[in-house]
């Protein structure tokens, strides 16, 4: 079982950068594979960016592409999202969560999650 929390989100502005962070609990971490997701105010959990188990594999969604870069340190047990040229549209609470499949995007897949933490990319 794995536990996971979100920290480093804020209040930006356009073409500014945050990090987030996803702190996972458990021994075999190692083995998840990681997404972070994220939940605009009246539209569905979009996936944005995954991470293979050993970090040799990455996927993004169309629209964060060439701007956010996700990356993991399993001897820390975190996952970080760096974002930049943050636009308006990136505003959202962004989760992370865990999975045993493989480079999956679907959001029902994925059995572990955070709380969540809140971006908020000002104009």
């Amino acid at each position: 079982q794995v536990q996971v929390v979100e920290s480093g989100g804020g209040l930006v502005h356009t073409g500014g950068s945050l990090r987030l962070s996803c702190a996972a609990s458990g021994r075999t971490f190692s083995r998840y594979s990681m997404a972070w997701f994220r939940q605009a105010p009246g539209k569905e959990r979009e996936f944005v960016a995954g991470i293979h188990w050993s970090g040799g594999d990455t996927y993004y969604a169309d629209p964060v592409k060439g701007r956010f870069t996700i990356s993991r340190d399993n001897a820390k047990n975190t996952v970080y999202l760096q974002m930049n040229s943050l636009k308006p549209e990136d505003t959202a609470i962004y989760s992370c969560a865990a999975t045993l499949h493989q480079n999956t995007r679907s959001r029902l897949l994925y059995d572990y999650w955070g709380q969540g933490t809140q971006v908020t990319v000002s104009s």
